[in-house]
């Protein structure tokens, strides 16, 4: 961990607010993708992100240093998305609407560089197909994919995140992404069989 960081942290221990906005501007974008990730909608995505840095002000006097910051940030982020996955069951939202915040707007991860428009029409449908399968996995493999293939963490990384040995990750990833080849095939079957 970076000495800032931990100055950072021993300031908001003591409750300064200024510090903490400091320590968590760095993790903000990301902590906010993943919530979106994870409940594909970006008003509920703000929403919990800015629960999770409530989470984490609150209850930053518990950090023991043996993880880093980062790690136990997206840890609360993951584990308030299923909080309100648990609560709520919104299916809806589109991977094309720019991501609003009050400093403008941020840009998706995936961006189309298709020249021609049945390339763009393509990559448009293919990542739909993708966003929606996903959206279809249960919980856990939904934010065990989104952890891995999308955010591109590291075994160890959601290991610490998810709390749950790197065993368990690397079994679950493997369901989670057969699961999700699954979701995929029956989802292009049936639109397949719709155009007919």
């Amino acid at each position: 961990m970076v000495d800032t960081e931990k100055i950072l942290i021993k300031k908001c221990i003591k409750g300064d607010i200024d510090a903490f906005e400091e320590l968590i501007e760095s993790h903000q974008k990301r902590a906010y993708n993943i919530a979106l990730r994870i409940l594909k909608n970006p008003d509920d995505a703000m929403d919990i992100s800015q629960e999770a840095f409530i989470k984490i002000f609150k209850s930053i006097k518990s950090f023991k240093f043996q993880s880093s910051f980062s790690t136990w940030l997206y840890r609360v982020v993951s584990n308030t998305c299923i909080d309100y996955l648990r609560k709520n069951k919104n299916e809806v939202y589109s991977i094309d609407n720019p991501i609003k915040t009050e400093e403008g707007s941020i840009k998706r991860q995936f961006e189309d560089e298709g020249n021609t428009t049945e390339e763009l029409f393509n990559k448009k449908m293919t990542k739909e197909l993708i966003y929606k399968s996903i959206g279809k996995l249960d919980n856990q493999y939904r934010i065990i994919i989104i952890l891995r293939d999308i955010e591109g963490f590291s075994y160890k990384e959601i290991s610490d995140i998810l709390d749950c040995s790197l065993g368990t990750v690397k079994s679950r990833i493997s369901r989670a992404r057969n699961s999700l080849k699954h979701i995929i095939l029956r989802e292009m079957e049936q639109n397949n069989n719709s155009i007919v």
